[in-house]
């Protein structure tokens, strides 16, 4: 459980679809301390919750919130309860840094013919520009449904949805096959949520 008067330290609460090691999030984040939230114990997270709901995170409780390929996961009307709870969480300077795969990039692949070709290998086997629009076809195939991708962005509707979320500054820009974003509360947002952080 994370209380805001508990945090001494700047906190990143990590949403992302997996365990990630320390070693490979931003340099960024060095030196703060992660707390994992996921659905699935058998991960070992720090707090069992999904993203979308997060009862034991304190209102304005966190500096940021680390989602890498998790998003595009959930429904688009789950992806704006879970950005609005990111919002609840964060602290009002806090920030929002994500991370998924770029719609945009997936077509061109398919239209040039290149819809199976291994693009990379992920932990849970090769990506192809159709397991970038449907999700890990492999794991899928195994009944890991979760691992379908429900809804998709593009540069644009990652940033309509920051945006639309109450977030004040939204940068979005693509890397690679992958959209990344940093997305930047306010006190100003808090405001015109009607929220208070709590003292």
């Amino acid at each position: 459980m994370i209380h805001s008067h508990d945090i001494d330290r700047k906190t990143l609460l990590h949403v992302g679809a997996g365990y990630s090691p320390k070693s490979s999030l931003p340099s960024l984040f060095g030196g703060w301390t992660e707390v994992r939230v996921d659905i699935d114990p058998a991960t070992s997270p720090d707090i069992i919750a999904s993203m979308t709901q997060m009862p034991s995170v304190d209102a304005a409780s966190v500096d940021a919130i680390w989602s890498s390929h998790s998003l595009e996961h959930i429904t688009a009307g789950e992806v704006k309860i879970a950005l609005g709870e990111w919002m609840r969480v964060l602290k009002p300077d806090g920030f929002a840094f994500v991370t998924l795969p770029d719609l945009t990039q997936a077509a061109r692949l398919v239209a040039n013919g290149k819809a199976t070709e291994t693009l990379y290998v992920s932990p849970v086997g090769p990506v192809t520009a159709i397991d970038m629009i449907y999700g890990h076809s492999g794991s899928i195939e195994k009944g890991q449904r979760y691992m379908g991708h429900r809804t998709g962005f593009t540069s644009d509707t990652l940033g309509q949805a920051l945006v639309g979320a109450g977030f004040d500054r939204v940068d979005v820009w693509v890397e690679g096959l992958s959209l990344w974003a940093m997305a930047y509360c306010s006190e100003a947002a808090w405001e015109r949520h009607g929220w208070l952080p709590n003292q």
